[in-house]
């Protein structure tokens, strides 16, 4: 049975990869942004039900995750399914901080609103404080993903942007804890970022040991 159901597969991913490679940067660019407006757009004309802001921050912070995960199935999916998404990890990775950056000034500019209460939350909400840590952490990937910081650091670059790891990790727990009582939906999300770094584990040993 896998004498035929494999090679079926494998044309059917280097199908894919064929259509991958035809489509532009700038196109996921704006497919991936274009949530981002809508959500804005249902929350000013009713859209978002009875708590417009919340569910805004919620949407703009699950968008930041999915995208985030997204990122870190590249390598898996290429290492083990043959699909190659390498030349649209930068465009990911930026757009997850996109969604971040939105979902924080949402949360700051709206539902918030005074740097009294903004500094109370980081200091005394767990959820807000591994939440703004993981801002704090993705910062510096964001402005050094470019060609100019790849080629200016050299095999540092690399090193600094292993710590999108801590930045899933981190996104992760932000969402378990920001949930109220336990919920299957946070824990799923925590699990797949799990299985995701964990599906790195092999190849890494294996390269140790040579």
């Amino acid at each position: 049975m896998k004498a035929w159901i494999w090679p079926s597969i494998t044309k059917v991913v280097d199908a894919l990869n064929r259509h991958l490679r035809r489509i532009s940067i700038w196109a996921v660019y704006l497919i991936g942004a274009l949530p981002a407006p809508i959500l804005l757009y249902m929350g000013a004309t009713g859209g978002l039900g009875f708590e417009p802001i919340k569910e805004l921050e919620q949407e703009l912070g699950l968008l930041a995750l999915q995208f985030l995960i997204l990122g870190l199935a590249i390598t898996p999916a290429r290492r083990y399914l043959g699909l190659n998404l390498i030349r649209f990890r930068r465009s990911i990775g930026l757009l997850s901080f996109f969604y971040v950056v939105v979902h924080l000034l949402t949360w700051l500019m709206l539902d918030i609103g005074d740097l009294g209460g903004i500094w109370a939350g980081i200091v005394k909400r767990p959820f807000i404080t591994i939440g703004m840590l993981a801002c704090v952490v993705m910062l510096p990937l964001a402005l050094t993903s470019n060609n100019w910081s790849v080629r200016r650091l050299g095999p540092r670059w690399r090193s600094l942007h292993k710590a999108v790891y801590a930045i899933a990790l981190l996104g992760g727990a932000h969402f378990i804890l920001l949930a109220k009582g336990f919920q299957v939906e946070p824990l799923l999300y925590m699990a797949l970022i799990c299985g995701l770094l964990a599906l790195r584990l092999p190849k890494r040993r294996q390269l140790s040991s040579t």
